[in-house]
């Protein structure tokens, strides 16, 4: 197929994108190379891409309606995998308004563009802290997510919910996926697993916030890629649900799905598995939970199984110690 994936050049988008190459699909990626981290890991994922026939790069904001109008019209894409965002809780306290560009009106003028170049099925990626702190756990994807308590989450709700305004207008089906906490080879930096095993390597302290009382649904990349992949060809059909925990909707082509590991891990135990892959003890800082900041997730997959017959299952240990073999070889620690 000819597939769109915006977020080319970042931590899953680089992934999703190979993994497409490699089973000969032809991929447009889409990026704007925001210096929300060092744009030098972005550019080297890139390079990887660029090298693999069927591989066509763009640099474009996705909040600048025309430049995105032109890789729509050029591309054509039977499928839209919309990864790019502005992602980070924490950041989310310093530069609240870096959500609405990124988030709200990049994904605004996806859907709008979509309207001219209609696609099979866009697919547009979420987070599991939209669903606040209210829903009882495991999280279902049919439960209230009223309670976002940062602007990352709120932004991506507002993602959500204008997804579905336009799949129930414009009849474009939208799958839509709350992620749960994703780590492995290439990840982002600013995420806990990447800073842990950073300062573990080099000798210093890492922070631990809530002084360690944290459970999270660490999901292995690969199972994400997975589950993705799995997904495409599962096109929501309104009126048409597929076990009784579908979070379709009922007056559109649009469905809400979790994917996460599905076995929420002590935070204390994470970082366990970076100091057995580091061969290294962490000298611990311990804090109180920050602004934002949700104690716990964990995630149901009862509709991803459903759907695709696939449940994320690479445990914490394994994925850790890929990931830190990476991150060895790729900084030379």
């Amino acid at each position: 197929m000819n597939i769109l994936v915006t977020g080319s050049a970042g931590f899953i988008g680089f992934h999703l994108a190979r993994r497409l190459l490699h089973e000969g699909h032809r991929v447009t990626g889409l990026d704007a190379f925001i210096p929300y981290y060092d744009p030098r890991l972005k550019e080297a994922r890139h390079r990887l891409l660029e090298a693999m026939p069927g591989f066509r790069g763009h640099v474009a904001d996705m909040a600048d309606a025309a430049a995105l109008e032109a890789v729509l019209a050029e591309t054509q894409a039977e499928v839209v995998v919309h990864l790019a965002a502005q992602a980070g809780v924490r950041y989310a306290l310093e530069q609240p308004a870096s959500y609405l560009h990124n988030n709200v009106q990049a994904t605004f003028n996806l859907l709008e563009g979509l309207r001219r170049h209609p696609a099979r099925h866009l697919l547009i990626a979420s987070t599991s802290s939209a669903y606040g702190v209210g829903p009882e756990m495991p999280f279902r994807e049919t439960a209230a997510a009223a309670t976002p308590l940062n602007m990352y989450s709120a932004s991506k709700l507002a993602t959500e919910h204008m997804a579905h305004a336009y799949a129930h207008l414009w009849r474009q089906p939208v799958t839509a996926f709350r992620f749960f906490t994703v780590y492995g080879p290439w990840g982002r930096p600013d995420m806990a697993f990447f800073k842990f095993t950073d300062a573990i390597l080099r000798g210093r302290p890492i922070d631990i916030y809530n002084h360690g009382r944290m459970e999270r649904d660490f999901t292995y990349i690969d199972d994400l890629v997975e589950a993705i992949l799995r997904l495409i060809p599962r096109v929501p059909e309104a009126g048409r649900p597929v076990a009784a925990c579908d979070s379709l909707s009922p007056v559109a082509p649009y469905r809400l799905v979790n994917i996460g590991n599905s076995r929420p891990v002590p935070l204390l135990d994470f970082i366990a598995a970076i100091e057995r892959a580091t061969g290294r003890r962490a000298e611990r800082n311990l804090l109180p939970l920050q602004p934002g900041d949700v104690p716990a997730t964990w995630a149901d997959t009862a509709l991803l199984h459903a759907l695709t017959g696939f449940r994320p299952a690479t445990d914490v240990d394994a994925g850790i110690a890929a990931f830190v073999a990476w991150f060895r070889d790729y900084y030379g620690l």
